[in-house]
C-alpha cells in the first residue's frame, strides 16, 4: 500500500553488508538517471508479462535458451529510451546484436532480461542489466531486479548502491565461511564437465555454492555482500559489464579466471581482496 515500505526493499537493506551513513550518498548523475529511467520503463512491461507468464508466446532459439515476447519488448523499450537520451551511442544487445553508433567512443551493453529461463518458469529471480562502456572502459552500471524492486547502480569513482544504500563487498577472509555463486552451461552447450569439477572443488573448501541462474544479479549480490564471490565461464559481455562496475565500486575485485580479459573471453571471477586469489586458484586447479 502507498506510504508503506516495500517488503523486498527492506529485505535488500537488511542483507546489505554494512549500513551506510546518509552523508555517503551522492545524487545519481545525469548519466545514471538516464539508465535508471530506461530500466524502470522497461520493467513495467516485464512485470506485467511475468504476471501472465503462462500466456507468453515463446520460441526456442537454442537448447534450454529461450527468447520471449517479454524479452523483445523490454529490449525495444531500452533501445528507444537510451537512443533518445544519448543519440549516437552504439549498442551491444542480446537480441539486436551490435548496433553501430555515430559516436564511436560510447556504447551501451544491454541485457533486457537476465535470467530468461527463470522468468519463463515463474521464478522471481531475473533482472534488467545496462552498462556504459566509454573508450573501452566500463564507467557505469545498472541492474534492476524487477520483482524485488531492487535497483543496483554504480558509476566509476562514485561507489555502488542498492536503492539509496551504499554497498560494500563482504569482509570474510576464510574460505570455510564463504558462500559463492556460480553458473553452469545450458544443456547442449560445452563445458559441463569443467563446470561440475570447478563446483566440486569450491564446495569442498567453503560454506557452499549457489547457482541462481542470472549472472548479472550474481555479481550484484557480490557487490551487496550477499555472496562472497562468483565465477562463471562463457558469459556474454552484457551479462558481465554492469555487475563488474558494481563489484569494483563496492570495493571488490573482478578478474578473468585464467588471467586474460573477461570482456573478450566471458570467463569472470569476482570477490573481495581477501578471497579473490583463493577462489581463483581453487577454480583453476585441475
Amino acid at each position: 500500500p502507498q506510504g508503506s515500505a516495500h517488503p523486498c526493499r527492506i529485505w535488500g537493506v537488511l542483507l546489505a553488508s554494512r549500513p551506510p551513513l546518509r552523508s555517503e550518498m551522492p545524487q545519481a548523475s545525469a548519466l545514471l538517471n538516464v539508465m535508471i529511467a530506461a530500466a524502470r520503463k522497461a520493467a513495467r512491461s516485464l512485470s506485467r508479462d511475468f504476471g501472465e507468464v503462462e500466456n507468453l508466446q515463446v520460441s526456442r532459439k537454442g537448447p534450454s535458451d529461450f527468447v520471449s515476447s517479454a524479452d523483445i519488448k523490454a529490449e525495444k523499450t531500452l533501445f528507444e529510451e537510451l537512443s533518445k537520451a544519448r543519440p549516437g551511442y552504439g549498442f551491444v544487445m542480446e537480441e539486436r546484436g551490435v548496433v553501430e553508433g555515430t559516436d564511436k567512443t560510447n556504447r551501451w551493453l544491454v541485457d533486457p532480461l537476465d535470467g530468461t529461463t527463470n522468468f519463463l518458469h515463474g521464478i522471481p529471480h531475473f533482472a534488467i542489466s545496462i552498462a556504459l562502456e566509454r573508450e573501452g572502459v566500463l564507467v557505469a552500471g545498472v541492474i534492476y531486479n524487477v520483482v524485488r524492486d531492487e535497483l543496483f547502480w554504480a558509476e566509476r569513482g562514485q561507489g555502488a548502491y542498492l536503492n539509496d544504500r551504499r554497498l560494500r563487498v563482504a569482509g570474510r577472509a576464510d574460505m570455510r565461511d564463504a558462500l559463492f555463486g556460480c553458473g553452469t552451461p545450458f544443456h547442449g552447450k560445452a563445458g559441463h564437465d569443467v563446470a561440475l569439477a570447478e563446483i566440486g572443488r569450491v564446495i569442498d573448501k567453503t560454506a557452499g555454492v549457489r547457482r541462481l541462474g542470472a549472472a548479472a544479479l550474481d555479481l550484484a549480490y557480490v557487490a551487496a555482500g550477499r555472496f562472497d564471490g562468483f565465477w562463471e565461464r562463457n558469459l556474454n559481455i552484457w551479462d558481465i559489464a554492469a555487475g563488474a562496475v558494481l563489484v569494483r565500486e563496492a570495493g571488490g575485485v573482478v578478474n578473468e579466471i585464467d588471467g586474460g580479459d573477461f570482456m573478450k573471453t566471458g570467463a569472470v571471477v569476482a570477490s573481495n581482496n581477501s578471497l579473490i586469489a583463493q577462489l581463483t586458484q581453487t577454480v583453476r586447479s585441475s
